[in-house]
């Protein structure tokens, strides 16, 4: 996986890895060999025109090839030394390639696959000792391929691991066959099922590298030890013996082993990414095998596991994430950085913006017109920091001093000084506007003002200001540290320099801003109406709230949407619904009771007063959690004028989930975002839309248009919200999808 590069290793790494007296082996567009003094040679992944080394297609035909050179002059040859020239060994596959590797037909893709496995086995099989050396990152593939040497030596400052799971993929180039044979099962199973990278320290107390040194040391260490190498041939021809047979352990040992790890992997993989399973299943099958048969063994295992949901959704929400920062960091470019900022309207929301601001390094002035919010705000601010303190991220002075630069205050004092307000007060068209009104008088001319609301038009807000192209939609959700979105909504009159400004402050503040078309709802809540709709649509037609939020969990869901409603509060979601709702008449005018307003008419608001769906008490932590509530059923039995009904899973999801399909498509066909990619990352990110589903417009393509469109006639009965529009029909008929790739 694609990773950010660290600092230098090599002081001259150019110099170091081809000496110009030495003649040259082999030259690729990706790496070379070159003798070196002594004997010995060196292939050297130094990819043109780029920063970081990639283990892609080309790559691993270049390794091939240059093997294959090697191999030919290998009698007059002692060692072979493979290093980077750049700052990173190599970090990974290249996930832009995955998309049409993936489409090939299963005989295509074995056949690609084997082509890149025989390269690592050809270089595992060189008749001289082989020696990496590892600096910055050796992920996936660049594991993978050190593995195959002989010995590995590793800079302290770099990190490796196999990181494919976070994929839904697992290694597919050895790393479950050659890892076992060289730090063992457990180590294999523990790197391989949770994808996190390890530090030089923990890599060389398990055996996965064979030394670590200082980075300035690396290249002589990795020379001397290759030296060593050639010195005791039987040395590393019995390593080699190893790591050609099965892993070295009684069926005993590693029936234990994997048990355990079936019960781990159970307990902590996501239900729907079953990748780190397959895994697992893969090596089960394999350990006491020959390497050549577990290597075969991961090949048909990983064809398997890239065919399927959680795979391509995994892999689409990576090539999405990097095609939408690239776009964000390209318009922050172009707009006035934020260097001092302020919060109008404290409590527990302002309070959260005011630390996101000042924890990333922007003073910000936290206003309100009650002292008693301003010392919500501001408890809540040190709540935070108080967090990071106690989980050791922070000093107590560096805590000090973040707090600090948040300044509360009653009036506007120094708001003359600020580039941006976030204003936070009550969602109420009215009050909003007044304070709009009264801030614009003591800003700068240039000041943006960023409304944080959920569902006003920010056109609507704009007639209380006299410089409307500064006023920009900022909606951030709760709670806002731990919430990594940000809606940017652009209204008809916001400059889009106004625009390009909140693009960067979201960046600054270290959240994904996601720029919007002023609509009712923007995007995020527009498309989960849709879902709470049809939830309370199921609900008054006689499902059971319980059962529906077991099938929706079932489905992926982090919670069903009755404790969602819970959580998010009655009162707050039912207002926002009903604001939204007007703004669609056609598509979102209810003809049943809606259990929601007959919740907050009898005052069952959630979590916040301990009884909405369910019936909520504190634990020992004091955190709220749920309970069934024995009265529900009673008070709910009152929206069901044809008494209860039982529903399958699947009509449940069907139910629940094609109205968002639908929604998001016609966000999209009205421009409300400009691509597919912001719009599912919108969702994944703003209310947890399962990962393995990848997004509303990527679930409907795994579906298929034309399945999207037979549950439409089936359930069309049900109302607008389940039929199709025009655009999503053509594109079925035509096999078009969302996504290009």
């Amino acid at each position: 996986m694609l990773q950010r590069a660290m600092p230098s290793l090599f002081d001259h790494p150019q110099r170091d890895c081809m000496p110009s007296m030495n003649p040259l082996i082999f030259q690729g567009h990706t790496l070379r060999v070159t003798r070196l003094a002594g004997g010995h040679a060196e292939l050297c992944f130094d990819r043109s025109g780029e920063s970081i080394n990639k283990l892609d297609t080309r790559a691993l035909d270049e390794v091939a090839a240059a093997v294959e050179a090697l191999t030919g002059v290998s009698h007059e040859l002692r060692g072979l030394l493979v290093t980077s020239a750049k700052d990173v060994f190599i970090v990974g596959a290249d996930i832009m390639e995955f998309g049409e590797l993936f489409k090939r037909p299963p005989a295509a893709l074995v056949a690609r696959l084997k082509r890149s496995n025989a390269a690592l086995t050809a270089l595992q099989a060189q008749p001289l000792p082989v020696v990496v050396a590892i600096n910055g990152f050796a992920l996936g593939g660049g594991l993978e391929l050190a593995l195959s040497a002989d010995y590995r030596v590793m800079s302290s400052a770099a990190q490796v691991g196999l990181p494919e799971v976070q994929l839904g993929l697992f290694p597919g180039l050895g790393g479950t066959a050659r890892l076992p044979r060289v730090a063992g099962l457990q180590v294999a199973i523990d790197w391989i099922s949770d994808g996190q990278p390890r530090s030089a320290e923990v890599a060389g107390s398990v055996g996965v590298v064979d030394q670590v040194v200082a980075p300035q040391a690396l290249r002589d260490a990795a020379l001397a030890l290759l030296d060593h190498a050639v010195a005791n041939p039987s040395e590393w021809h019995r390593r080699r013996a190893i790591k050609q047979a099965g892993v070295a352990m009684t069926a005993q040992a590693a029936g234990a082993v994997l048990a355990e790890a079936a019960t781990k992997i159970e307990r902590d993989s996501p239900r729907h990414q079953p990748a780190a399973r397959s895994a697992l299943a893969v090596m089960e099958a394999a350990w006491a095998l020959p390497c050549d048969a577990a290597l075969d063994a991961e090949l048909n295992g990983f064809v398997q596991v890239t065919g399927t949901q959680a795979a391509g959704s995994l892999i689409q929400i990576f090539l999405n994430e990097q095609v939408v920062k690239k776009h964000l960091r390209a318009r922050a470019k172009q707009g006035r950085p934020i260097k001092a900022a302020a919060v109008l309207g404290a409590g527990v929301m302002g309070g959260g913006i005011a630390f996101a601001s000042a924890v990333k390094g922007v003073p910000v002035r936290l206003k309100d017109i009650s002292a008693v919010a301003l010392d919500v705000g501001v408890g809540e601010a040190g709540k935070l920091i108080a967090r990071q303190v106690k989980a050791g991220r922070r000093t107590a002075a560096q805590a000090d001093a973040i707090l600090s630069t948040i300044v509360p205050q009653l009036g506007f004092d120094g708001f003359d000084a600020v580039d941006a307000v976030v204003e936070a007060v009550v969602e109420d068209i009215d009050v909003k506007r007044r304070v709009l009104g009264e801030l614009e008088s003591h800003l700068r001319d240039d000041a943006i003002i960023a409304s944080n609301t959920s569902s006003l038009r920010i056109e609507d807000l704009a007639t209380a200001l006299k410089r409307p192209e500064n006023l920009v939609g900022m909606h951030f959700f709760n709670p806002v540290p731990a919430m990594p979105l940000v809606e940017i909504i652009q209204g008809r009159q916001t400059s889009t320099a106004s625009v390009d400004a909140a693009v960067g402050y979201a960046l600054t503040m270290g959240k994904t801003p996601i720029v919007v078309k002023d609509c009712p709802g923007f995007l995020v809540n527009r498309v989960l109406i849709g879902y709470t709709r049809a939830f309370s649509q199921i609900v008054a037609d006689g499902a059971d709230f319980e059962r529906v939020d077991a099938a929706m969990e079932a489905f992926g869901w982090p919670m069903g949407p009755a404790h969602l409603m819970d959580v998010v509060g009655m009162d707050v979601g039912s207002h926002v619904a009903k604001v939204i709702a007007a703004g669609y008449p056609d598509r979102m005018t209810t003809h049943w009771q809606n259990v929601l307003s007959l919740m907050v008419e009898h005052r069952r608001f959630g979590q916040k007063n301990g009884v909405g769906f369910y019936h909520y008490v504190a634990d020992a932590a004091g955190r709220r959690v749920k309970q069934h509530s024995p009265d529900s059923a009673a008070l709910i039995a009152q929206v069901q004028p044809h008494g209860p009904r039982e529903f399958g899973d699947e009509e449940i999801v069907q139910r629940l989930m094609l109205p968002m399909i639908i929604e998001a498509a016609i966000a999209l066909e009205e421009g409300v975002v400009q691509s597919a990619a912001e719009l599912d990352l919108a969702l994944l990110l703003g209310i947890g839309f399962p990962r393995h589903a990848g997004g509303a417009l990527k679930y409907a393509q795994w579906l298929g248009l034309a399945k999207v469109v037979a549950m439409s006639e089936q359930l069309s009965h049900l109302g607008a919200p389940y039929r199709v529009t025009p655009t999503i029909r053509r594109m079925a008929a035509n096999g078009e999808t969302f996504y290009a790739g």
